[in-house]
């Protein structure tokens, strides 16, 4: 057996220590995780700047890897923010006694091992371990080689914790960052109960197609905004802007804004907080027509077929002329991951038609897609954004990631049919 595969196995150990911890024990660990990040944030951000030294600074995954003291004190908020939320274990979904007198229960219970296979985010390990070990989960983390350096020093972090509650470090495992152990982690059945990744489409894509354990996808986003015929061109204007601008690099960000033929004439005004971004606009031939002279022409590109469907993760955005909301819902049908959808209108029965047809795990009337987060739902920190219909849709934080069993209660039935 090889040390991966040993190592794995003694996170499978863990799992009876701790499903017998309280949740008090388990927010308690939480707090201290969060304090003791805080207190070794120098030692942290030196990890981080050598990782952030061998990237270039325009590389989309930069800002996805870069840590700041304001970061890790936001993280230590969220990671207080998860202790401080009800375990999602022990709850009482269903209960019936049947005629024969069997008393049942279905009750929630942690996954188990959790595989987390991720990219340049040293983020996530931390949002991984708050919530795997809230939950009652062990969580077994593939970060990217780009950040390997900030992992390593946020995990010490958390061993020493564990430690200082007799709880095996094992139950939080980081993997080397080289290829065979991701090989591994794919064919870990029996060990490992589900791989969530969290990254690129040809992460998520490669994911699906090469493991051997379930996965829950959290897929990229290709995420667009439909400004109606009735929109408000100020509401449209600042939530464009924010849903772009807020952070690029994000998979809530904004990549395609479809407008309503009809709403051309506003189309500037729409779009004019984008320069001052120095957001670069790939727009079909009707709406580059009302751009040119009314949006920085070092900024304005005609768009092609690859604009549409693109994740950009980049201060780029995409604009498509649509005739009806019908033409809007085909295109999002046509090139969405599924992930977050917007639709600008002050129609009430557009707005409702928009939420009731787009396929999606998010979607919103009025509102910028930047929303689409755990911690912004209250939900806490989260794994990831869940793209797909089975077990669990959109972010994937406490309860996304347990299961249930059935406690059958009885006094000596036998099936007899």
């Amino acid at each position: 057996m090889t040390s991966i595969h040993n190592a794995l196995r003694r996170t499978q150990d863990t799992l009876r220590i701790l499903n017998a911890l309280s949740d008090e024990q388990r927010s308690a660990v939480l707090r201290e995780s969060a304090d003791a990040l805080e207190r070794s944030q120098d030692v942290i951000l030196a990890a981080n700047k050598h990782d952030l030294s061998r990237m270039n600074p325009d590389d989309p995954k930069y800002d996805r890897l870069l840590l700041t003291e304001k970061r890790i004190a936001q993280i230590a908020r969220d990671m207080r923010q998860v202790a401080s939320l009800p375990s999602p274990l022990g709850y009482v979904l269903e209960e019936r006694t049947l005629a024969n007198g069997l008393f049942l229960q279905k009750v929630s219970v942690p996954l188990g091992v959790i595989g987390i296979i991720y990219e340049a985010r040293p983020n996530v390990t931390l949002d991984a371990f708050a919530l795997c070990f809230k939950a009652g989960n062990a969580c077994v983390l593939k970060g990217g080689s780009d950040a390997q350096t900030s992992n390593e020093a946020i995990v010490q972090v958390i061993h020493t914790v564990l430690q200082a509650h007799a709880i095996p470090e094992e139950a939080v495992y980081l993997m080397p960052p080289d290829r065979e152990a991701t090989a591994e982690l794919l064919s870990a059945v029996g060990l490992v109960d589900v791989l969530i990744p969290r990254g690129s489409q040809g992460l998520i894509d490669f994911v699906r197609a090469h493991a051997r354990v379930p996965v829950i996808e959290t897929g990229a986003g290709i995420v667009h905004t439909y400004f109606d015929i009735s929109g408000d061109v100020e509401k449209g204007k600042q939530i464009i802007f924010n849903a772009k601008t807020r952070r690029v690099s994000v998979c809530n960000a904004l990549d395609t804004v479809l407008i309503h033929r009809a709403c051309l004439p506003n189309l500037a005004v729409l779009v004019e907080m984008l320069a001052t971004k120095n957001v670069e606009i790939y727009a079909d031939e009707e709406a580059h027509a009302y751009l040119v002279g009314r949006y920085p022409e070092h900024l304005l590109f005609r768009a092609e077929p690859q604009h549409y469907g693109t994740e950009f993760l980049d201060y780029k955005m995409s604009i498509k002329t649509v005739d009806s909301l019908d033409s809007a819902l085909e295109h999002i049908r046509h090139y969405s991951s599924r992930h977050s959808e917007a639709i600008i209108a002050e129609d009430k029965s557009t707005c409702e038609k928009f939420l009731q047809c787009v396929d999606a795990a998010v979607v919103y009337a009025n509102a910028s897609t930047g929303f689409t987060d755990g911690a912004q739902f209250g939900m806490g920190a989260e794994i990831g954004i869940s793209t797909q219909k089975l077990h669990a849709r959109g972010p994937m934080a406490l309860h996304e990631i347990t299961s249930y069993k059935w406690l059958v209660r009885g006094n000596g039935q036998i099936r007899t049919n």
